[in-house]
């Protein structure tokens, strides 16, 4: 299970997101993620357990943008960590997806992508 929000306006969609990701917890405790475009750029925060940790990340980190996603993660594959939260990333970071649910074929789809030198950075 997984909480998705995401945002596009004129206010911090930092603070939007992290209002209904806090709405949606319950639907995952393990991890927990937000990016945000800024400037044509996507910046990312991530943190492991509940989201509180992640309201101090971000008090540290000050992300701040317009448009955004974000994802509260209850691992079903892959351990809790940083990198196997969501949002996860394209090779230049231009691309954030965020997801819910498992892919049945990932472990065939995996292998295919990295037969065609695709590197992947997570586990899920």
């Amino acid at each position: 299970m997984c909480g998705i929000v995401g945002y596009i306006g004129e206010k911090n969609a930092v603070e939007i997101i992290m209002s209904g990701l806090h709405r949606l917890e319950y639907r995952g405790y393990d991890s927990a993620g937000v990016a945000v475009v800024r400037d044509g750029s996507l910046e990312c925060v991530k943190s492991l357990g509940k989201l509180v940790v992640m309201d101090e990340k971000l008090e540290q980190e000050k992300l701040a943008g317009p448009l955004g996603i974000g994802h509260t993660r209850w691992a079903t594959h892959g351990a809790p960590s940083e990198v196997n939260a969501h949002p996860h990333f394209d090779g230049p970071m231009v691309i954030a997806v965020v997801h819910n649910g498992i892919i049945e074929n990932f472990q065939e789809l995996r292998e295919q992508l990295e037969s065609e030198g695709v590197e992947f950075r997570s586990k899920t």
